[in-house]
């Protein structure tokens, strides 16, 4: 069960890398083989360019940055997304790798009448947001439901990839509860990874 986990933080002492780094440990205790891809530490550029717009719609060739996160993602069976709630949704530098990464062809096709044929079906996508907010926050203005509706139903369900766990770390500021939703996020997910799928 070969594990993708991609983070989206400029600071390497951030509670994201650090929940990144205790998934990893965890899941390497657990025999699994894990992989770290670190977006902003290794230059990933986000910006969807008009070499981009052309491979998208089948006029190009895909550039080499995208087809190295393609492999990293064909390889593995589960990816993790660990990132920071910014304006209650992912940051741009994760939002621009799904842009680019996650293209027609590859994530999906279109079949007869525009129908989608997702082609992702062997990834199983795991969530762990780091939010600065409680629970009740999310659930008062609705930004649980927009959450879901934006990255779970329109990028994995789109592309075929089964769900997997989503486990916030919520109240990040306030230590003892980051501290404490750090271990159970790290926990559900690492679970998620580590427990046999049915067929």
């Amino acid at each position: 069960m070969p594990t993708l986990i991609v983070t989206a933080h400029p600071d390497q002492d951030s509670l994201t890398h650090t929940a990144a780094q205790q998934l990893r440990e965890r899941l390497e205790a657990e025999g699994v083989e894990v992989d770290v891809a670190h977006l902003a530490q290794e230059g990933f550029d986000p910006r969807f360019s008009a070499n981009d717009r052309a491979d998208y719609k089948g006029g190009s060739i895909t550039g080499p940055d995208v087809l190295a996160e393609q492999a990293r993602l064909d390889r593995a069976t589960d990816v993790v997304l660990v990132f920071p709630v910014f304006w209650w949704s992912m940051p741009a530098l994760l939002k621009g790798w799904i842009d680019r990464v996650f293209i027609t062809g590859w994530a999906f096709e279109l079949g007869e009448n525009d129908r989608v044929v997702p082609k992702l079906g062997h990834l199983t996508a795991h969530l762990l947001p780091v939010s600065g907010f409680s629970e009740a926050s999310f659930a008062r203005h609705g930004y649980e439901e927009s959450f879901s509706t934006q990255i779970e139903h329109g990028v994995f369900d789109y592309c075929g990839m089964p769900r997997g766990a989503k486990a916030f770390i919520r109240e990040s500021e306030d230590p003892d509860a980051a501290r404490a939703g750090l271990e159970a996020a790290v926990a559900q997910v690492a679970a998620a990874v580590t427990t046999p799928r049915g067929d």
